[in-house]
């Protein structure tokens, strides 16, 4: 799979869009968030419906992404620009994705800052608690620019000789890593206990709230209402198959998430922690669990590396999505787009570093929201995150869909993917632009709903 053209960079492999792809869903996403949610949605019937939003929902809806990017070979602003004219609201939409993009990429850099962090903790800080150490101004601030820093480079490099050429050494790095530590996990001494908490569904568990919060861990997963497979989507030629490489990527990403559990689980039980810990499941009980275990350290370092190295494949998407907007509508150079658009995502990142502790100003927003805080979250890094990075992409995603099955046209989008052939029979594809017309849509608006009634 060559280019084809002088005008735009392309994927130069299957193999490496894929991997690309894959490695833009794989991030903090499948190793912090999906086993935290897991943990606290009863283990095996959260990853049992999981896997239904995941082969149901999320897989149709990343082929529509995927054909809207690859037949505009535009941005997400490019692409809906080529269907409905620069003078339509529907640009806001591109607009939105372009800007969720720069914003998620600021305050997630703090998060995978944390864990490069922690993957040399015992050389930098050895004792120092997490409290402490996401207080630490000039340590959070250090590590995310070390983490922009890479993101910045990998993605100065381009598509191919860039992004595609990272993604062949660090998704490989990463599967060894996880195997790794899963093998070490499985072999402790009551492992098989969180196992079955993880792998055996308790059917009284699914609950609605259950089941929305899965969908939206689905849609979170593989990056989508964000733009971002939109934009990977655009690099990819007319001949390739969109849905096959789309499958591709959701079982890789899909495996990850699943490979998370297995490593996760089974140490929390064998050291006696509760798996319904939440969001301070990775940075605060897993040090203490790794703590307890024979080879714990080594372990430790081993999962904090694994996690940084997700971050990035990650990372490298978000700040795609941005550079991919200048590039395109405002004719900027690669180098130009990266360097600039990473000084700016740098600044923004700060106030989401000092939001843990380090600046009171930032840590605690009661000031202007009140006790409650905004959405239950009051810090600038939880308010972020939440409008943006979770009930945002809801919206995103709601709207995309939206046009994508309405404006554009859901026959538009299937024609896209028979181009080159597909291995969706004609069948496959007439139900296929069904459910992006009436099911789709209304599933994620669900996601939106239970974003606004506090479900999620």
């Amino acid at each position: 799979m060559a280019t084809t053209t002088a005008e735009r960079e392309q994927w130069g492999s299957q193999l490496g869009f894929v991997l690309a792809a894959a490695g833009s869903a794989i991030g903090l996403g499948n190793i912090w968030r999906f086993p935290y949610l897991a943990g606290e949605g009863g283990g095996g019937a959260f990853v049992l419906i999981y896997l239904l939003c995941v082969g149901l929902i999320g897989m149709p809806y990343l082929y529509a992404e995927l054909s809207l990017g690859r037949n505009s070979q535009r941005n997400p602003v490019g692409a809906i620009k080529s269907v409905t004219g620069s003078g339509s609201l529907w640009v806001l939409v591109g607009g939105f994705c372009v800007l969720a993009g720069f914003i998620i990429l600021s305050y997630y850099s703090v998060v995978a800052g944390w864990a490069v962090g922690y993957a040399v903790k015992d050389v930098i800080a050895p004792s120092m608690g997490f409290e402490a150490f996401a207080a630490s101004p000039w340590m959070v601030i250090g590590l995310l620019g070390v983490f922009l820093l890479l993101t910045f480079l990998v993605v100065a490099g381009g598509v191919e000789e860039g992004i595609e050429r990272w993604a062949k050494i660090l998704l490989p790095i990463l599967f060894v890593l996880i195997l790794l530590i899963i093998f070490r996990a499985v072999t402790l001494e009551g492992a098989m206990e969180g196992l079955a908490f993880y792998l055996v569904p308790d059917f009284d568990a699914i609950t609605f709230d259950l089941v929305i919060a899965a969908l939206g861990q689905a849609f979170f997963t593989l990056s989508l209402g964000m733009g971002a497979m939109i934009t990977y989507g655009s690099y990819l030629p007319k001949q390739e198959d969109i849905a096959l490489s789309g499958t591709y990527v959701v079982l890789f990403n899909t495996v990850i998430a699943l490979m998370a559990g297995l490593m996760i689980f089974p140490a929390i039980f064998a050291t006696g922690a509760d798996p319904a810990t939440g969001p301070a499941l990775v940075f605060v009980v897993l040090p203490e669990v790794f703590a307890q275990m024979p080879l714990g350290g080594l372990v430790s370092v081993l999962f904090f590396l694994l996690l940084s190295i997700a971050a990035l494949t990650s990372s490298i998407s978000l700040l795609e999505v941005v550079v991919s907007y200048f590039v395109d509508e405002k004719q900027w150079s690669r180098q130009k787009a990266v360097w600039l658009i990473g000084a700016a995502v740098f600044l923004m990142a700060i106030p989401s570093a000092l939001s843990q502790g380090a600046a009171g100003t930032f840590s605690d927003m009661s000031y202007l929201f009140g006790d409650g805080g905004l959405f239950g979250q009051n810090n600038f890094l939880g308010i972020l995150d939440y409008l943006i990075g979770s009930a945002g992409l809801a919206v995103g995603a709601f709207f995309l869909s939206v046009f994508i099955s309405w404006v554009w046209g859901a026959d538009r989008a299937a024609d896209e993917m028979e181009m080159g052939g597909s291995i969706l029979s004609p069948g496959l594809l007439t139900a296929w632009t069904f459910m992006m017309r009436y099911v789709i849509p209304v599933v994620v608006f669900g996601i939106v709903m239970g974003y606004a009634f506090g479900i999620l």
